[in-house]
């Protein structure tokens, strides 16, 4: 069984295909809005605050895992959210900035539009990522 990063634990029959760690802070390749971030991402550190969010893609399901820790090692929350094939409207991924680019894997439900910052990757990366999410979503939907 595979070890992932966000400690979910998959089911015996599962295949990990993709895991992603998403950054809170990283919103934007805009200088003034990383500055800010960069303000807000300190003054959690200092307060022992963050809240990590991972997109778990299995050859079978969908997970969305987001874990809030405050005081540096309390586990305040936890949410697990499985993205019900059906709900699925839309997959892509967007490209932010000129110099600095910043890549973005969404998708949206019906009920919710999910983001998260794709870190070191290239379009080719971005691209894959969304495709992996695509695929898993479309073999999901044909099973049903």
């Amino acid at each position: 069984m595979a070890s992932l990063k966000s400690g979910f634990t998959l089911d015996a029959d599962e295949t990990l295909i993709m895991e992603i760690d998403s950054e809170l802070f990283l919103v934007s390749t805009n200088p003034i809005a990383r500055l800010l971030a960069g303000i807000y991402r300190f003054i959690f550190k200092i307060l022992g605050m963050k809240l990590k969010v991972f997109l778990i893609i299995t050859d079978q399901r969908v997970i969305e895992v987001s874990n809030q820790v405050i005081f540096w090692c309390i586990t305040a929350g936890s949410q697990v959210k499985y993205v019900l094939p059906s709900s699925v409207k839309e997959i892509g991924y967007n490209r932010a900035g000129i110099f600095c680019k910043v890549y973005q894997l969404y998708y949206e439900a019906h009920t919710q539009r999910s983001s998260f910052i794709l870190k070191d990757v290239d379009e080719s990366g971005a691209a894959k990522a969304a495709s992996v999410f695509y695929n898993t979503i479309r073999k999901a939907n044909a099973a049903m």
